[in-house]
């Protein structure tokens, strides 16, 4: 499983450095595949919990993936409406796609996201933050990358997209006004909400986003 990384924030009081996530190892009695699906597969464990407590939890076996918060020289963000079938929406996200090449560092998966989706490269690649999409029910990890100095991809050479992406509408929007849209409940898809939001954030950091690790 990724390593869920946060930006550097500034030093914690001591009540709210003992607020951390923390990884815990239970025992696991038995483990299935209930569903094999074509991107993911729906998984069945049994779980002791303290006390001799056993329960059955199921839930989605995911690939990981990767987001781009990709900021042009404008300070906007790019933002793409493409279409979701189990929410039934059009939804504005930043450029991103699955974990599913074998051996392939997320930061490449990001980088070929961005270029396959937005016809775009970028010269400064950074790592912003990572998450749980869905952790009562999915382990899927989202690492979403800060991309900057941002180059367009030659005509002849861009990628040619198909199904939900031939549709993709991009949209560069001022990142002020972007994280305005996710608190004005604009904006839902959760790599919007948490890219938009911490690139915000840690662009007012002291350093600002040259200060985020380089990936």
């Amino acid at each position: 499983m990724a390593v869920i990384a946060t930006p550097q924030l500034p030093p914690a009081t001591v009540a709210q450095a003992l607020v951390a996530d923390t990884p815990v190892t239970r025992p696991v009695l038995s483990s299935t595949i209930e569903f094999h699906g074509r991107v993911w597969d729906i998984a069945a464990e049994d779980v002791e919990l303290p006390g001799d407590v056993v329960v059955r939890r199921e839930f989605m076996a995911h690939t990981g993936a990767v987001a781009v918060i990709a900021i042009d020289h404008q300070g906007r963000v790019l933002l793409q409406s493409q279409y979701r079938h189990p929410v039934r929406r059009d939804l504005w996200e930043p450029p991103a796609g699955l974990l599913d090449v074998a051996g392939e560092p997320p930061v490449e998966t990001a980088q070929r996201e961005l270029f396959e989706e937005a016809d775009l490269q970028a010269a400064d690649w950074r790592r912003l933050i990572a998450f749980f999409s869905t952790p009562g029910g999915c382990n899927e990890v989202i690492q979403i990358f800060l991309a900057r100095d941002l180059t367009e991809v030659p005509p002849a050479e861009r990628f040619e997209r198909a199904d939900e992406e031939a549709t993709m509408v991009p949209a560069w929007v001022p990142l002020d006004e972007a994280a305005g849209l996710v608190l004005g409940g604009a904006l839902h898809s959760p790599t919007s909400v948490v890219g938009i939001l911490a690139a915000l954030r840690t662009r007012d950091l002291p350093g600002g986003w040259d200060a985020l690790p380089r990936a």
